[in-house]
């Protein structure tokens, strides 16, 4: 064991040394529209990235509107003023660039990777969009049919995705986490030109945006093209706060869904804080210690040993508000459900009550310290790092103190954290398999 700390953390140093980043690099301002910029200048390769985290996601939406904070993922591409449609896309792969998007329950965030040569094009780029984005009629209706596909291709081709959005509608029966972020059917046909309008003119103002710049450029450079093509644009009313509160759950819910699939799959979800609460590194190495890699407990124990899985991983990912860790399992054949999902319970109360050993829980610091520099040795891993930080940990500072942290976390925290969660009286089971009724 001593012998992998050492070599653990020699490759650790090694990474942080040519990483080179420490919290005085990372410069920051806010224009005076609010929108607050990150800036790390890193020369080692001659291109840069831009990551805005929008602080909208399906949380921020109500039954009628849902999925609307995807749709607009869709729909930042499609057009604006001065580089009209499809022109945002082709613009940046003609100056060598490329980019990305995503949307979750919590946030938006765009991703655009390109040539530092082509700093001031990506800045004109953005600041079109965000200003002046064409919600047109036709083009609303073309990027619905698109989303509406996206939708039913996405609950028949994958069998996660249909069992996560039914064990999450029933584990949130108030919260707006209830509902999936593709949004509903009926409501993604129904959206109304003004529900798009409001919610473009709400949610995409600078002020409700975190941007972050790594790459070869300079802080100064950053902060002109900022002032001359973002500042411009006028900042909105706080967007509304998420108020509602989901009441605490007061006993095991069971669901159960159906689908051609060779053998059953399952889904447990408890119920656990958000992500500045002081459990988040304790239940993130938790994670770890159930499903990362072949000597996890949960792999060795019901793929390896027991042979009543062939499959079975966990996701816990931050979050503004409570959240869910999901632990899912595929059956093996000829392997009833019901009896890999008590194995589940066995492994998780051996953790409750014997806890885990030191070895274990050295070998998941470590191996997320080399994780933790592995990723901000590249500019894309630093923006996206320093941004995940900054907005859901309150400050891009936090990011510095990760480290140190997972390193606090004991084996008697791990234990106590198990304890404190993983109830059944605060658990959503979600069983899929096939219809075998006639």
């Amino acid at each position: 064991m001593k012998k992998l700390l050492m070599s653990a953390l020699l490759c650790v140093g090694l990474l942080s040394a040519n990483a080179q980043i420490k919290a005085e690099d990372v410069k920051t301002f806010t224009l005076k529209n609010g929108m607050k910029f990150l800036v790390i200048e890193d020369s080692s390769i001659p291109n840069a990235n831009m990551y805005l985290f929008y602080r909208v996601g399906s949380r921020n939406e109500y039954q009628g509107i849902t999925g609307l904070s995807h749709f607009f993922e869709h729909m930042m591409f499609n057009g604006a003023k001065k580089y009209g449609p499809k022109m945002f896309d082709r613009t940046m792969e003609f100056n060598g660039g490329a980019n990305n998007a995503y949307t979750t329950e919590n946030v938006t965030v765009y991703t655009n990777w390109f040539p530092s040569s082509a700093t001031e094009v990506i800045f004109d780029l953005e600041g079109d969009r965000i200003a002046t984005l064409n919600i047109d009629p036709k083009m609303v209706e073309s990027e619905r049919g698109v989303v509406l596909s996206e939708r039913s291709t996405g609950l028949e081709n994958s069998k996660w995705r249909l069992l996560s959005e039914t064990v999450q509608g029933t584990a949130f029966q108030e919260h707006p986490y209830h509902w999936p972020v593709i949004g509903y059917e009926d409501d993604m046909k129904n959206w109304k030109q003004s529900d798009l309008e409001r919610y473009f003119k709400t949610y995409y103002a600078p002020n409700n945006c975190v941007t972050v710049i790594a790459g070869n450029i300079t802080f100064d450079e950053v902060k002109r093209l900022a002032e001359k093509y973002i500042e411009p644009i006028p900042a909105q009313p706080e967007p509304p706060k998420v108020m509602i509160v989901e009441p605490p759950q007061t006993g095991e819910r069971r669901v159960w869904v159906q689908k051609d699939v060779s053998s059953p799959s399952l889904m447990i979800a408890y119920k656990v804080p958000e992500s500045k609460n002081e459990d988040y590194y304790a239940l993130t190495i938790l994670s770890d210690i159930l499903s990362s890699g072949n000597s996890s407990r949960l792999y060795s124990s019901l793929v390896d040993k027991k042979q009543l899985a062939t499959q079975v991983f966990t996701n816990f990912g931050e979050s503004f508000d409570p959240t869910l860790f999901g632990i899912y399992a595929t059956s093996a054949a000829k392997i009833n459900e019901n009896d890999l999902e008590k194995a589940i319970y066995e492994e998780i109360e051996k953790i409750k009550t014997e806890g885990i050993t030191e070895k274990e829980l050295q070998k998941i610091k470590n191996q997320k310290l080399m994780e933790f520099y592995g990723q901000i040795e590249t500019i894309n891993g630093k923006s996206n790092n320093i941004g995940t930080y900054e907005v859901f940990f309150g400050d891009y500072k936090k990011m510095f103190d990760a480290p140190a942290a997972f390193n606090k976390v004991t084996v008697n925290d791990i234990k106590n954290v198990a304890k404190k969660y993983f109830k059944k009286t605060t658990r959503t089971v979600g069983i899929l398999k096939a219809n075998t009724e006639e």
